[in-house]
């Protein structure tokens, strides 16, 4: 199952000899009763009656937030697009490298990139994979794939030549966009691949068509200053620039796109193994940003709301969030193409003032260790969300102290295109962070399964489950696969292990495979790395379970230190300080940094592989 794409949050649990939390509260008599049109349908035959959590959450709702979200509103991503970027042509979509991208300008271009899309043969239905990071390129090919009627096939740019074959293969994609900096991979990559178009472009081409000194000067810095883009033989290429000027010589052929059309294949699954497809319809797409439009409309207004993008958009949480929400609002998105250059952000963000953020704990992190960002003034910050891995409480405090804003969590997969729940934003309904993850969306059903079979009531931890119109069609030419997480009544397994109390606030306590096992006793990671990021001297840290002869396993702690004098028996103290003996690192290793994907999450899995592979070794 895949990692999920939005916070995960540890809770510490009274457990039994199992490992399993103890029963808490108890539902309220007062709760309402799901209407008819609400009611979920009966669980599956493995488990027992409907549990009492069905429907509880929305008595917590804000009283502007409907149950239940019409997903008819838009019949695809393209009516969507179309719709919005008619109604705020004039308004800034896109800023990137200093220069703005209007929604009349996106339109124009993503237009005459559909066009030329038909001119080479792509037909609707066929896949079409961008390798792009955070630039105008990139909103300008994926609504311009969308509306040629293709499927969108979103890479990583800084991909292996093994996982980018592997996707091309296995998505069966025709057709390629690639930034420059990257062609040496795509051209390694595509033996044995479909691929017969590929698209290439680079960063100063679409700063004024790339007719300015500036983008000029951008492209010949990378190139031959910099030396960041290697020399690559891709006989059949067309320049980005190439493309546009054929589409906008010919007019698009309209394609008929119904819901239940696939929009995407957002691979998934890379952190726990091979990358799946999801294949997610342009219904599930527009049913998510309409659930979170309707969650968050309330704290926004009718005035230009800026968002910053640090998050690469190929991400479903950035894609869904950012690209796809923000358009809704007629928003500013301000494109950060490489987060990690923080000196960097903060160089753009000096002219800039923003309304919204999202951003992952390690991002977060990083940001509030910058004395410049720590400076800036806040006082126009609406929204900061949080997603893609657990929030650590120290960090969301230590924003909160420098913002004067909490940091506002959500939980979601790609599967799920991706949001699942999400805490209250309106401040009336605001909390203090406490490691919830909120409450399920509008029209979307949540259940917690027992190891049993049977459905978990309240306090009770079980696998999360979900149901709704952003639930993902199943994985691309893996049947078995989809089984495994999608029952016949649209249950989807997510592979976190969670519980609900009687408001309906989810609390999950870390991924099913993650689980370590001391002694019988379950310890989750997320628990012991929230305990250990509360010490001022730790910048990162990842938690994993090594085999263990007399216990099983035994926890193993890698840390990366704020304060180079800090010491494994000064980390250990402050466990025990605030863990149960079971649950204390019995192995502490400190590194420079840690393994983490694309978007920051830390990779665990390879930390375990390092340790088994040590093992086998020694």
């Amino acid at each position: 199952m895949t990692e999920p794409t939005a916070s995960h949050s540890a809770q510490t649990q009274t457990q039994t000899q199992s490992g399993s939390p103890s029963q808490s509260q108890s539902p309220s008599p007062a709760q309402p009763p799901l209407q008819p049109s609400t009611q979920p349908p009966a669980a599956p035959s493995s488990a027992h009656a409907a549990p009492n959590t069905d429907g509880i959450w929305f008595a917590s709702y804000s009283p502007e937030v409907p149950r239940e979200i019409d997903a008819s509103q838009y019949a695809s991503l393209v009516e969507f697009f179309d719709d919005c970027t008619t109604r705020f042509r004039e308004r800034v979509a896109y800023v990137s490298v200093g220069e703005s991208l209007t929604y009349a300008e996106l339109a124009r271009k993503a237009t005459a990139f559909a066009s030329y899309l038909q001119s080479i043969g792509v037909k609707p239905g066929e896949r079409v994979a961008i390798m792009l990071p955070n630039t105008f390129q990139y909103p300008i090919a994926l609504f311009g794939v969308l509306k040629a009627g293709a499927i969108v096939v979103n890479v990583n740019p800084l991909y292996t030549v093994r996982e980018l074959s592997h996707q091309l293969k296995d998505s069966g994609a025709q057709t390629i966009v690639v930034f420059e900096n990257f062609a040496k991979t795509v051209q390694d990559s595509l033996a044995g691949t479909r691929v017969q178009h590929v698209i290439v472009t680079a960063l100063g081409d679409l700063l004024k068509d790339g007719l300015n000194l500036k983008g000029k000067l951008i492209n010949f810095m990378l190139r031959h200053v910099k030396k960041l883009v290697p020399a690559y033989e891709l006989p059949q290429a067309v320049q980005l620039l190439d493309a546009l000027a054929t589409g906008y010589g010919r007019a698009l052929t309209p394609v008929q796109i119904a819901p239940t059309d696939l929009a995407f294949l957002q691979y998934t699954g890379g952190t726990t193994g091979v990358a799946k497809g999801a294949m997610l319809t342009h219904r599930n797409v527009v049913a998510n940003l309409l659930q979170a439009k309707v969650w968050a409309e309330s704290q926004l207004t009718d005035d230009i709301e800026t968002v910053l993008t640090p998050l690469p958009l190929y991400h479903i949480y950035s894609l869904t969030v950012n690209a796809m929400i923000f358009m809704g609002l007629g928003g500013r998105n301000i494109l950060i193409a490489n987060p990690r250059d923080t000196k960097r952000v903060m160089k753009i963000l000096r002219h800039e003032t923003f309304t919204g953020i999202t951003a992952v704990n390690t991002l977060y992190n990083a940001f509030l260790d910058d004395e410049e960002f720590r400076r800036r003034d806040f006082s126009k910050l609406k929204l900061a969300m949080a997603g893609g891995m657990a929030m650590q409480k120290a960090v969301a405090d230590r924003f909160r102290e420098v913002t004067g804003k909490p940091i506002i969590e959500g939980y979601g997969l790609t599967e799920c295109s991706p949001i699942v729940s999400m805490n209250p934003v309106d401040l009336k309904h605001m909390r203090e962070f406490d490691g919830s993850i909120g409450l399920p969306a509008p029209s979307t059903q949540v259940r917690f399964r027992k190891d049993d079979g049977s459905w978990a009531n309240i306090g009770e931890a079980g696998e999360l489950c979900v149901k709704g119109p952003q639930v993902m069609k199943g994985y691309w030419n893996r049947p078995e696969e989809t089984a495994k997480v999608l029952d016949d009544e649209g249950w989807l397994a997510t592979g976190d292990i969670g519980v609900m109390d009687s408001r309906g606030y989810i609390r999950l306590i870390d991924r099913k495979k993650d689980m370590i096992l001391v002694s019988g006793f379950n310890v989750y990671p997320n628990e012991v790395e929230d305990v250990i990021a509360m010490h001022p001297d730790v910048r990162e840290v990842a938690a994993i379970g090594i085999p263990d002869v007399a216990q099983g396993e035994r926890v193993k702690v890698f840390v990366v230190r704020r304060n180079p004098s800090l010491t494994e028996e000064q980390v250990i103290a402050h466990c025990r300080k605030n863990l149960t003996g079971y649950k204390v690192p019995k192995v502490v290793e400190f590194r420079d940094e840690l393994p983490q994907t694309n978007v920051g999450k830390i990779l665990r899995r390879e930390l375990r592989e390092q340790e088994l592979a040590k093992l086998k070794s020694s």
